[in-house]
């Protein structure tokens, strides 16, 4: 939540935080992390968006069901201008540092 303000002094009106998760658990999650009013935390519950982006994560086998992979993205007037996969396991490319650098 630090970043916030760096985003926005780059120009930047909203970050969003999207999951594979239901409404009340990213609205859980957004009050643990103390994201109201920063960050829209937004549940892609039926994994709807994650699958047709590409980016979903098969973790059956783990007890987890259909995931998304970690990623960072930079849309403008609704294009992406950037899109930052992670490798899995990682936390690099999709980081606030990352991005604000290439802002």
């Amino acid at each position: 939540m630090q970043a916030i303000d760096q985003f926005k002094a780059k120009g930047i009106n909203e970050v969003w935080c999207v999951s594979v998760n239901d409404a009340p658990t990213m609205s859980a999650w957004g009050r643990e992390c103390k994201a109201q009013g920063k960050v829209r935390m937004m549940a892609d519950g039926s994994a709807l968006l994650t699958k047709a982006m590409g980016v979903e994560q098969d973790l059956t086998a783990r007890g987890m069901g259909i995931r998304g992979q970690r990623y960072a993205m930079v849309i403008e007037n609704g294009v992406v201008k950037q899109f930052h996969l992670e490798k899995p396991g990682q936390f690099e490319v999709s980081s606030a540092e990352y991005v604000l650098g290439r802002l």
